[in-house]
């Protein structure tokens, strides 16, 4: 059996005020953070944190990274967002990002079978660790996030919750082969074996929120007897809402989808959405920059030797929306 190490329910959630940090203020625009010094006789570790979009999700994991930037005192940490949400996009920003010396990155590749190359390349020069997104066969440290496939199956049970009757669904994804998409829809699947309910396809938009909707509008006509929909990454849930507000399905068609994206939130508080499936990004970007500096500096102690450190996901449902929205503005800096 593989060792694996779960991170605890990151201060957002179980651990007292105290041990959150509480200084920071919003992060909104993708430059620099450096808010790091060096500490005294030595120079400053330099990180850097890719994402593979530019969606709300990452503001929180950015919290993550600048907590860190502040508590370690030997790090400055840059965030970086691709354009376009292309492969060839966050090469360009990992090159630019090797050229100017960094120690480390922490990365969530986009298509990661066809990157491990990139990362192999980049482990030659850098620390890298993956995040949200993992490479198993590549050269990186260890992959930060969730695991994928249980929340898969978290996602399978309120699928299964929301239409005990069975039938038709369709799943939704920015790309199919990204591992953590990949994963979800076998969890999933697992969930879902021996149940009456059909998994009608998975529909690709490649990060493209017009797409996204369309896709799902497309599916509303098409398949007039479909029971449920299903976002596997942040901006999907908010593309299948409005898609089925515009159709004049709400309440016909069951909705579950992953993250917290605003209007996903607001649509499990007005019940058109059943539930969402949320990670913990606040603590990818802090993990990711922790464990990275504790690597830098001989330190193999946080790396388990399964070489994944999973964050548990959460379920939100209407009754916990409330609370779950106080806690999600504070870390993005809303009162």
């Amino acid at each position: 059996m593989k060792l694996i190490t779960r991170i605890a329910f990151s201060c957002l959630f179980l651990l007292p005020l105290a041990s959150c940090v509480q200084n920071n203020q919003p992060a909104n625009q993708p430059a620099a953070t450096t808010t790091g010094t060096p500490s005294a006789g030595g120079a400053a570790k330099r990180f850097a944190f890719v994402t593979n979009n530019a969606s709300d999700f990452w503001t929180i994991a950015r919290r993550g990274t600048e907590k860190a930037d502040t508590e370690f005192a030997d790090v400055t940490v840059e965030f970086k967002i691709p354009a376009d949400g292309t492969a060839a996009e966050q090469k360009r920003l990992v090159d630019d990002l090797l050229a100017k010396g960094v120690d480390g990155i922490a990365i969530s590749p986009v298509d990661p079978n066809n990157q491990t190359q990139m990362i192999n390349d980049v482990a030659k020069q850098a620390i890298v660790f993956t995040q949200d997104s993992d490479a198993p066969q590549s050269d990186r440290i260890a992959y930060v996030g969730t695991d994928n496939v249980a929340a898969g199956r978290q996602a399978g049970d309120l699928i299964k919750e929301a239409v005990p009757e069975g039938g038709k669904i369709m799943l939704f994804v920015g790309k199919s082969d990204a591992r953590n998409a990949a994963e979800r829809t076998q969890g999933i699947r697992e969930s879902l074996q021996g149940s009456n309910i059909e998994i009608i396809d998975v529909r690709t938009d490649d990060t493209d929120r017009v797409r996204a909707k369309s896709n799902v509008a497309d599916t509303l006509v098409k398949y007039t007897d479909v029971k449920a929909l299903v976002g596997l990454w942040s901006y999907n849930g908010p593309a299948i809402v409005n898609a089925v507000r515009e159709g004049g399905k709400v309440g016909q068609v069951k909705i579950i989808a992953f993250d917290e994206e605003d209007e996903t939130l607001a649509g499990v508080k007005d019940g058109s959405i059943y539930a969402t499936v949320v990670q913990q990004p606040y603590e990818f970007g802090y993990q990711a920059i922790k464990l990275m500096s504790q690597y830098a500096n001989g330190d193999r102690s946080g790396i388990p030797a399964g070489k994944q450190v999973f964050v548990p996901t959460l379920v939100i449902k209407r009754e916990g929306i409330e609370e779950f929205q106080n806690k999600i503005n504070g870390l993005r800096g809303r009162s």
